[in-house]
């Protein structure tokens, strides 16, 4: 996702002010939480974009629905965004701060598609294994695609196994397909 510079600062400096306030893991808790509302909830996204409704309004609006949910120094960050009209950046906010703190903490994402469910055995197997491979931590995200037929298909920054019974098929289809027949001989 493209952010922009103005995004990626204001993130920076949320996570520069928990650092300091010792507070990094609640402002993740509660831009996860602000990450979930506007990706769930479009009317709320309206809100932030409409220049009707009136940053004084925006203000009060955002205290009734967020001050109970998240830490005080997460709504300060918010309601100041608000004042200097840049509330509409609040989910790519949201979204880069979450991306910054996964990058500090070396968590690595790790998508791993399989045909069936993975079992508690194999998921914690394939978690350490890429954990010792990567030396990061992983959160993984499982997917289940019943066109595989067998196998695994794992998806890691920029990298990916593909170990589906699937590509495999297809590979001996395109090499059964090739025409072997020499001309002439």
């Amino acid at each position: 996702m493209k952010q922009s510079r103005a995004t990626i600062r204001y993130a920076k400096s949320l996570i520069s002010i928990s650092k300091e306030q010792n507070s990094l893991e609640t402002s993740f808790n509660d831009m996860l939480l602000v990450s979930s509302v506007c990706s769930s909830n479009k009317d709320f996204v309206n809100l932030l974009k409409t220049p009707i409704v009136k940053t004084d309004l925006k203000i009060k609006i955002l205290n009734e629905l967020l001050a109970k949910s998240i830490s005080d120094l997460t709504l300060s960050f918010i309601i100041l965004i608000t004042k200097k009209k840049r509330e509409i950046l609040l989910p790519e906010i949201a979204d880069c701060f979450i991306a910054l703190y996964k990058n500090y903490n070396n968590i690595k994402e790790v998508s791993v598609v399989t045909a069936k469910p993975l079992d508690d055995d194999l998921r914690k197997e394939v978690m350490s294994y890429i954990e010792k491979q990567s030396n990061s931590k992983i959160e993984l995200k499982e997917i289940i695609d019943e066109s595989l037929i067998g196998g695994a298909i794992i998806r890691m920054d920029d990298k990916q196994l593909d170990a589906s019974i699937s590509s495999k098929l297809k590979s001996l289809k395109n090499q059964f397909s090739e025409n072997l027949y020499i001309q002439n001989y």
